[in-house]
């Protein structure tokens, strides 16, 4: 749909975003070299170890012992930090990369890691309660991306944003119109394309989640939807 390239939202609280910046180091790492790069036997092997499998998060199936590695209930934040390709990464990388610093400005370090986290296992859980006979492994950080998105979008709704609309197409618009369109997008996927390779409840799951904890993990004085700009 397009890719974020550049905000135009200075931070005004911390002045190193460096939650931020680990988890997307943390997830470029956990790429790397637990998944092989994108190698398809070791992304297979660690999305069964690590990913969010409904039957075994809910108990109706059990992991063979050789490959249970953690228990069960913290494969709601594992998946998230697992991609099944280089451009599977890449794509939530940019979202973070340019969304997550503004985010974790008007939250401080330790609620936004909180906030993320949260975001990841809701999305998560939204996927596996609504197919809970699932056997199919669930990872990547869109869930927690989107919660992330959802928050800059309640911040900073009136904020230009440059971004590569189809890949090629250079386009600056405004935060609303940009991001709104992106979870309009989320939301009617998650409805019409119930059989898609991409889990679109996950994204909705976390849109959700950080539209609410944004009103509670935000600062005291920081105004929802860019209120305190002239």
């Amino acid at each position: 749909m397009f890719i974020p390239i550049h905000d135009q939202n200075r931070l005004e609280h911390v002045p190193w975003p460096f939650v931020n910046l680990t988890i997307i180091a943390l997830n470029i790492l956990v790429f790397l070299a637990l998944q092989g790069a994108g190698e398809q036997q070791a992304v297979g092997a660690s999305s069964v170890s690590h990913g969010l499998i409904p039957v075994v998060l809910f108990d109706i199936r059990d992991l063979a012992p050789h490959v249970q590695v953690l228990p069960d209930w913290m494969s709601l934040i594992t998946y998230a930090f697992l991609h099944g390709s280089f451009m599977h990464l890449i794509g939530n990388m940019l979202f973070l990369w340019v969304f997550g610093d503004n985010v974790e400005d008007a939250m401080g370090h330790v609620r936004y890691l909180l906030f993320y986290l949260i975001c990841a296992a809701a999305g998560g859980f939204a996927y596996a309660i609504l197919d809970h006979n699932s056997q199919v492994p669930l990872i990547g950080a869109s869930g927690a991306v989107s919660g992330v998105v959802a928050a800059y979008l309640m911040l900073h709704p009136r904020v230009k944003v440059w971004v590569l609309a189809f890949g090629r197409i250079p386009l600056r618009l405004t935060a609303q119109w940009l991001l709104g369109a992106w979870v309009i997008f989320q939301i009617v996927n998650a409805v019409i394309a119930a059989d898609s390779q991409v889990a679109w409840i996950a994204h909705v799951g976390g849109l959700a989640a950080g539209a609410v904890l944004v009103i509670f993990f935000r600062r005291k004085g920081v105004a929802l939807f860019d209120r305190n700009l002239a």
